[in-house]
């Protein structure tokens, strides 16, 4: 299947930016959408006007992320690794806070992906002043995902990072495909999603993340017990639960832990 102009646009503004020479960033997570995204804009952006960039998460990422992500990048377009300054990972955030990040104080994304990323992509058009301070963000967010990411605005300008000499816009070109459309454009590639889509999973993010349905949380602990263990040792620790449903872990999976586990002390995070 190839995806035609009317449902893959380049906004007007987004043409003259691009025509005037501004850097394109894909936000490349390893998942189904950023590939197609690279694909797609690959097709439709000079490669030397294209650069991608990860945050890597470490241990809770999806094993092989990294290397998936260089492996599908077109020949010629660097990959920017945008850590966290700290050096402190995702887990340990989460026991000093005593609290996982929720829906509404998604902090983790803040802190461990927008923030690091948003500190790379200066760095980057300070390096490269070819690009004139111009930069186009690229994510492979799309309208059929949820309510709220339907509403999002495809094409805008991003306020917080267009000061002094940089202009910086926010585009989502994806937003109109459908879930079949873009595991099309992988295979019409010749490409192949991540390996956890194959294994069971149908999104991709953190292993366990705060949003991931009961489906794939349990599919996670069944290939990968060890970070599941991680996990609901951790929930028992600070006493508070990753699911939003208050239950912890090998309760919402429905996997359980070894047989030397005490259940009981997973029950006290029900109350929380």
């Amino acid at each position: 299947m190839s995806i035609d102009n009317a449902r893959f646009p380049l906004p007007p503004e987004c043409r003259a930016m691009i025509r005037a020479g501004a850097l394109v960033v894909l936000n490349h997570s390893g998942g189904k959408d950023s590939q197609a995204m690279t694909i797609l804009l690959s097709r439709a952006v000079p490669r030397a006007q294209l650069v991608a960039v990860h945050a890597p998460l470490g241990e809770v990422e999806w094993p092989g992320t990294i290397e998936h992500i260089e492996a599908t990048l077109p020949m010629g377009v660097p990959l920017i690794l945008a850590p966290v300054a700290s050096g402190k990972t995702l887990l340990e955030r989460v026991e000093e806070r005593g609290l996982w990040p929720s829906s509404k104080a998604r902090w983790c994304t803040s802190d461990f992906k927008t923030g690091p990323i948003q500190r790379e992509l200066r760095r980057y058009l300070r390096a490269h002043p070819r690009f004139g301070g111009r930069l186009v963000n690229t994510m492979g967010m799309r309208a059929a995902e949820s309510p709220a990411r339907a509403r999002k605005a495809p094409w805008r300008r991003n306020d917080r990072m267009s000061v002094a000499d940089r202009e910086v816009f926010d585009w989502l070109p994806v937003f109109e495909l459908s879930t079949d459309d873009v595991f099309s454009v992988i295979r019409d590639a010749g490409q192949s999603p991540h390996w956890a889509y194959a294994a069971g999973m149908s999104r991709l993010s953190c292993s366990f993340c705060i949003l991931a349905s009961r489906t794939d949380l349990r599919r996670a602990a069944e290939l990968r017990p060890d970070l599941y263990r991680t996990y609901a040792e951790l929930e028992r620790r600070i006493g508070h639960t990753l699911s939003p449903t208050r239950r912890p872990l090998p309760e919402v999976t429905g996997v359980p832990l070894a047989a030397h586990d005490d259940s009981d002390d997973l029950g006290c995070l029900n109350g929380r």
